[in-house]
């Protein structure tokens, strides 16, 4: 087939799927839109390239990953901190990962917290820092040789299940329960997060002829149920704990879950999809329309790893039903970047596809945004997908949105103190708001001060981490960013990811304001 064939044909095949309907909208740039990348640590996936990598060489290679898709205008990053029972950061409550050190139980030399400092990064960039957990899973197989003494299977070895060439916390365990909503909670209270993210790994996919054997648990704790309802009520009770938990530290931390991208299927269940696939419900024991329905999770992020006309489970399709039967949290798409020439679906082979399905996902009211698994497939391959994305879906930057369960009106405005230019940088000096924690300043340029639109995702200029001393905000933005702007504005946002009412500047005009000084009652 020849190149554009492909195209023309997936836009032939979205107008017939209606793009054009009520509950449906096109925007070209959306000006809130989240962009995500997964960076998987397990195995070594995608960073620190090698578990042997020392501290400099790891550093360099996560800024060059964070560097990479600032540069595409992406403004999220999906960190992988525990994928086996280990961390990627110091604790009480497990080992370092070996995917960090090399050996498992093993700091890093020279010591760092390789999680304090990647928040850092993330943040001074622009980016949501997302840590992703994987709660259940506790090996990645069977050789405990690799092992630190002070991992879980040693220290409860109760608590395992052996299933499939891995070893997992039974879920229905009260202990587990409580043990992994501490792992939950001390990355929560320790560290300046954004949100904790789980994947779809909850009861394990299944392994023919393999039986995940908690029968002792069921027989203790089954109250009557059936074995599935039984193992769906464990996994919502701890969504529901962790949800409970992480609020209850700080508020505006987001818990977002990427599951599976098949609730059920309609064959099980006329409220399903029209896929045949392994499902959430039936297979992994987990139930996302119930966790949405009890306002426990922030965003959802169906892992839709598809192409547009896949046979048996179809992306557009799956995009429709989610966008129908997702209710109060925000809906974004999970993208399989890995597939791209390397899937036996023959789809995957056209540059088109994953812009085809930016495009299809935009035009759905509901959907907020997307992610991509994983970070290294637009690194250093698959440069004329990027080269599509930097030019088209992702010329711009934009914000990510305030989660429906965060939405609130930032009550302060900015107040600028001193703006002031040379030939190199634009000086702002900005009074600190009264009642706002802020997180960043987003600035926005145009050639004059009546045509700011703060709406307008090509105005935006940059967006930058707050550091607050002595009462105010500074920071500076280079000139050949500004030199082209004639008036620009500058807003709030919150940590919640909420954006004040703008204040305008016009950039031709430098000012400082005076503010007389205060009596020395105690003279």
């Amino acid at each position: 087939m020849h190149k554009n064939q492909h195209l023309i044909y997936s836009l032939l095949f979205l107008l017939t799927l209606g793009w054009n309907a009520v509950s449906q909208e096109k925007v070209t740039h959306p000006k809130n839109e989240f962009r995500g990348v997964w960076i998987a640590t397990v195995v070594n996936i995608d960073w620190p390239k090698t578990a042997v990598d020392n501290v400099e060489k790891e550093k360099a290679d996560f800024i060059e990953i964070l560097d990479a898709y600032k540069k595409l205008n992406y403004n999220a990053v999906i960190v992988q901190i525990r994928s086996v029972g280990d961390a990627f950061y110091p604790s009480e409550l497990a080992p370092w990962s070996r995917f960090l050190t090399g050996k498992e139980g093993q700091a890093p030399a020279p010591y760092y917290d390789a999680l304090a400092w990647m928040i850092e990064q993330a943040h001074s960039r622009g980016f949501e820092f997302h840590a992703w957990m994987n709660p259940y899973r506790a090996t990645f197989d069977l050789n405990k040789g690799l092992l630190s003494p002070t991992h879980d299977i040693f220290k409860h070895p109760e608590w395992m299940i052996e299933y499939g060439g891995k070893l997992y916390y039974d879920p229905a365990l009260p202990e587990v329960q409580t043990h992994l909503t501490k792992v939950v909670k001390e990355v929560v209270d320790k560290y300046d997060i954004d949100a904790i993210h789980f994947d779809d790994y909850f009861y394990p996919y299944a392994v023919p002829g393999k039986v995940f054997n908690d029968t002792a648990s069921f027989k203790k704790y089954g109250s009557g149920l059936t074995l599935a309802d039984w193992r769906r009520a464990n996994v919502s009770n701890f969504v529901h704990t962790i949800s409970t938990t992480i609020k209850t530290s700080k508020p505006w931390v987001q818990f977002g879950i990427s599951p599976f991208g098949v609730w059920r299927n309609k064959s099980m269940d006329p409220k399903g999809s029209e896929t045949q696939s392994t499902s959430n419900y039936d297979d992994l024991y987990a139930d996302p329309i119930l966790w949405m329905d009890q306002k426990w999770i922030d965003y959802i992020m169906p892992q839709l790893y598809w192409s547009m006309n896949n046979p048996r489970a179809s992306y557009s399709k799956l995009v429709k039903w989610w966008s129908e039967n997702s209710n109060n949290t925000a809906l974004y798409i999970g993208h399989a970047s890995y597939k791209i020439r390397g899937d036996g679906d023959k789809s995957w082979n056209y540059v088109s596809e994953i812009p085809t399905q930016i495009d299809y996902a935009r035009s759905f009211k509901k959907v907020g945004g997307s992610a991509y698994f994983s970070s290294k497939w637009f690194m250093t391959k698959n440069f004329d997908v990027v080269r599509l994305l930097e030019e088209n879906q992702y010329k711009y930057p934009a914000l990510p949105p305030a989660v429906p369960n965060l939405k609130r009106i930032v009550i302060d405005i900015p107040t600028v103190n001193e703006f002031s230019k040379d030939s190199l940088k634009y000086y702002f000096n900005i009074k600190s708001p009264l009642n706002t924690k802020v997180r960043y300043m987003v600035v926005y340029g145009a050639d004059h001060i009546s045509r700011i639109n703060t709406n307008d995702a090509t105005q935006i200029i940059d967006k930058i981490m707050v550091h607050e001393i002595d009462g105010t905000i500074s920071f500076f933005i280079p000139a050949e960013k500004m030199n082209q702007y004639k008036a620009c504005a500058v807003t709030f946002i919150d940590y919640f990811a909420n954006e004040s009412t703008p204040t305008t500047i016009d950039t031709k005009k430098t000012f400082k304001i005076y503010t007389p000084a205060q009596p020395n009652e105690n003279r």
